[in-house]
């Protein structure tokens, strides 16, 4: 197993629950060249940072032929997909089109793992750990990981250079708006008159630096804090390369949502906090121990009370302290 390709399309949160499984592969094959095919910009994550030496696009036009049935295929991806010693494939795939398509190019060690969650088989990652696993090789660390590079992390010290630590990043967005803590409630915790705004602190800790993190589909939460505290020095970290927002994150406090940016904060070490309503924790929640989950009542965010977020950055705040501390 020379040679290794992982077609993993899917959201962020998606990609990241697989890095698991992955870390496994890449620890018992430290030599193979491993591929990743799946959308670049998510994708990335891995690309000569620990889990592959290569990530390509699965949003290549010619790519397109693969699903369809008795097409004709591309020679440069039929000579492509042949040159892999084996292929683990979780594209969502119910008639094998896209794997009897595969086979007919030469491939003979194809692994799919399930391209959809199912609810009540256990954790997420668990479940993409199977064809892993039918390897003969055991997953048990379930914690994400990702590895920013150097450059990543320059990027991040120029990016928070003006900051004073601690830095709180919040995400107030989600795939969807049953998964969001109401953003009334998010200007509220952190308005001039709220106790995370105390000037001195805390117990005599520094006031936190916040940086708000959107993306597209959090446009509209962003325009209406970015009107809320114009006048406050709020950093807005808008649609940044994955890779480098890993960085940024790595020693901050981050509070959000049942989101991919989350399973990023996990796996990029930061200190997090997780508000979860109507999905299941047990489920989707980060397995990493730096991640601390509070659950709505019946499921509704709208429900989950301002001061147990509130209580839940103070500790935060006062684990960081510690820490700071120490290493002082």
């Amino acid at each position: 197993m020379n040679r290794i390709l992982v077609i993993r399309g899917g959201a962020i949160g998606d990609f990241i629950l697989t890095l698991p499984a992955l870390k496994a592969l890449r620890e018992v094959r430290p030599r193979a060249h491993i591929e990743i095919l799946g959308y670049k910009h998510i994708a990335v994550l891995s690309e000569n940072r620990f889990y592959a030496q290569a990530a390509r696009s699965i949003e290549y036009g010619p790519l397109s032929s693969f699903f369809a049935k008795n097409s004709e295929l591309p020679a440069d991806l039929a000579n492509y997909f042949a040159s892999f010693d084996l292929i683990i494939s979780y594209l969502y795939d119910p008639d094998r089109i896209f794997e009897n398509n595969l086979r007919r190019c030469g491939v003979e060690n194809l692994l799919c793992g399930p391209s959809r969650i199912v609810e009540k088989a256990g954790h997420a990652a668990c479940q993409l750990a199977r064809p892993i696993e039918e390897m003969g090789i055991r997953v048990v660390d379930l914690t994400e990981k990702v590895f920013p590079s150097i450059e990543d992390r320059q990027f991040a010290s120029d990016f928070l250079r003006s900051l004073q630590q601690p830095i709180i990043a919040i995400h107030p967005g989600s795939g969807s708006k049953e998964k969001n803590w109401p953003l009334e409630n998010w200007t509220a915790l952190f308005s001039r008159e709220g106790a995370l705004s105390d000037a001195e602190g805390k117990g005599g800790r520094r006031c936190p630096s916040l940086v708000v993190l959107s993306g597209e589909a959090d446009k509209a939460q962003t325009e209406q804090l970015e009107s809320e505290w114009k006048d406050r020095d709020v950093r807005f970290a808008k649609n940044l390369p994955l890779p480098q927002l890993a960085a940024v994150l790595e020693r901050s406090i981050f509070i959000g949502h049942d989101s991919g940016i989350s399973h990023l904060a996990a796996a990029a070490g930061a200190n997090c906090i997780l508000l979860f309503g109507p999905t299941d924790p047990n489920v989707w929640a980060p397995r990493n121990k730096n991640v601390r989950v509070l659950v709505a009542p019946s499921g509704r965010l709208s429900l989950l009370e301002i001061t147990r977020v509130e209580a839940a950055i103070t500790a935060a705040l006062c684990d960081w302290s510690v820490e700071a501390g120490s290493e002082s």
